[in-house]
């Protein structure tokens, strides 16, 4: 009887660790709008850990589940660097333990066994490749484990690819005319939003429940936003972004995950949360017993400051104003206390440095790579508008640099003097849902893709200026069932009390059993 037993949950997890095989076996017919409601939530990774951590099934027989599933959706364009035989070579050697080594490795390790995918940029793992979605960077193959690769390694994870990215990361969709576009499993003709689109997708379509993500100006937040899932850019300083550069695009970028559930998100950050050799920011703890515990914890009566205007003036769509309020009447039914107010902020000075502060770290990347390569980078394998910011960083002064870095500062004083009197920001995430595939690509006249850019990030990119920590709910979706985010601030060092809220909201507006249609992305 226990044979059998364990047997069915060996088949469960293998047929539908995250409701993939349900989603696909649906008509093609039905592939326009439409959404799997799943009896009960899928998987997450904490319950993966846990099936495999029992014995109900191996590491191996997850892998192989995992890329059964992403090799079942070709035209979603997710995974694009394949390092499945590394993973497989692990996999087999830790399957081969013994119910004694199996405990003692899962004790200090997690998410032993656990499939996940890295996003391809930023990142290095030993003997794979990262491209930072770049033709001039497809063979660079990394030499050492980054800080964060070397933790989520430690945590017992398996990782057996990369995810797309655009180029670089300098859009907020994830098209590249290295890889091609990665498809939004909800709608294919919308963008999964970017840069850390192709993890999105992959979550998304249920091929696995967490992978990296990373976040510059939104490429955690958007991607979530766009696509249903629960995304947390963390406080500048939280995650390592080590050793070769400890701050990524002179403080703008931070690593993370987007994931199903929020339980995911926390036991992420517990387990990689921390200074590094050579950290300087680090910010408050706010969880001395680690983040998983925290959210568990009943939250406190907030008072919220709802934004339902963008600081660039362009009009808000009416979807976005109603993710705010699906939110906000959500909170309010908590007992949260929540009213209409924003700071007045200096844009220019606050936002001035934003350009020069990625392309400041696009030509220190190009630069590594051309003293690799002993050549110097063609413009035939780059981005048109990226080649564009390339050069113009060759330009920039130091004082350009210098005052776009205290603009920065300016942006964190405020912002922080604001939030001394209110817990939390609402807002939307963007400014419209997903917008179609093309909208964003980095091939065309800077004055097109600047309006659309801002739509996309006018909300997000501020926090990354001023470093405080931010996350996307999945609240609410649209008449065309394309999913639409909730934007939500803490001070900063406050994840703690992002995710108790996060929590409560997953309670009272679930969203994991919410799965997309994914006829149209079989082969």
């Amino acid at each position: 009887m226990q044979d059998r037993a364990a047997d069915t949950d060996r088949r469960k997890f293998l047929m539908g660790a995250a409701a993939t095989a349900a989603a696909v076996s649906l008509p093609a017919a039905q592939a326009s709008a439409k959404t799997v409601v799943q009896a009960s939530a899928p998987v997450d990774a904490i319950t993966m850990a846990t099936q495999i951590r029992k014995g109900d099934v191996t590491p191996l027989e997850a892998l192989d589940a995992t890329i059964a599933r992403v090799e079942a959706l070709p035209r979603l364009n997710a995974v694009v660097i394949k390092d499945y035989e590394q993973a497989r070579e692990h996999a087999k050697k830790i399957s081969a333990m013994g119910r004694d080594a199996r405990k003692q490795a899962t004790g200090s390790a997690p998410l032993w066994g656990l499939p996940f995918v890295l996003k391809d940029l930023g990142v290095s793992m030993t003997g794979t490749v990262t491209s930072n979605g770049c033709a001039f960077f497809k063979d660079a193959v990394a030499t050492q484990d980054s800080t964060l690769v070397a933790r989520y390694k430690a945590a017992g994870l398996n990782i057996f690819g990369k995810t797309a990215s655009p180029e670089f990361g300098m859009t907020a969709t994830t098209e590249s005319k290295l890889y091609g576009a990665t498809l939004n499993p909800w709608n294919t003709k919308h963008t999964t939003g970017g840069s850390s689109g192709g993890t999105a997708a992959a979550i998304a379509a249920g091929i696995l429940p967490v992978g990296h993500a990373t976040d510059g100006g939104g490429s955690i937040r958007i991607p979530a936003a766009h696509c249903g899932l629960f995304g947390l850019k963390p406080s500048r300083g939280r995650v390592p972004a080590g050793p070769n550069s400890l701050d990524g695009a002179t403080g703008l970028s931070v690593n993370h995950v987007i994931s199903r559930s929020v339980r995911d998100t926390a036991l992420l950050l517990d387990l990689t949360a921390g200074p590094e050799y050579g950290s300087r920011v680090r910010p408050p703890v706010d969880a001395p017993r680690g983040y998983l515990e925290a959210m568990q914890k009943p939250e406190r009566k907030l008072r919220i400051a709802i934004w339902r205007k963008s600081y660039f003036g362009m009009p808000v769509h009416a979807d976005c104003l109603a993710a705010v309020d699906k939110a906000a009447k959500a909170c309010e039914a908590m007992g949260h206390i929540l009213e209409e107010a924003m700071p007045d902020l200096p844009v220019a000075e606050i936002f001035a440095g934003m350009g020069p502060g990625m392309s400041a770290g696009l030509l220190s990347s190009i630069e590594y790579r051309e003293k690799q390569l002993g050549r110097a980078v063609r413009e035939d394998e780059m981005e048109p508008l990226n080649w564009a910011a390339l050069q113009a960083a060759k330009k920039a002064t130091a004082l350009e640099l210098y005052r776009g870095r205290a603009g920065f500062d300016k942006a964190g004083q405020l912002i922080d003097a604001f939030l001394s009197k209110y817990d939390l920001i609402l807002t939307p995430t963007t400014a419209v849902p997903a917008q179609l595939l093309g909208a964003l690509r980095l091939d065309q006249p800077y004055q097109s893709y600047a309006a659309e850019a801002m739509n996309a990030s006018a909300f997000t990119s501020l926090f990354n200026i001023s470093g405080h920590p931010a996350m996307s709910v999945p609240l609410h979706w649209t008449a065309d069932n394309i999913p639409v985010g909730s934007h939500f601030v803490a001070p900063f060092g406050g994840e703690g009390r992002l995710l108790r809220l996060a929590a409560q909201l997953e309670q009272a507006l679930p969203w994991a059993h919410r799965m997309p249609d994914l006829s149209a992305l079989k082969a």
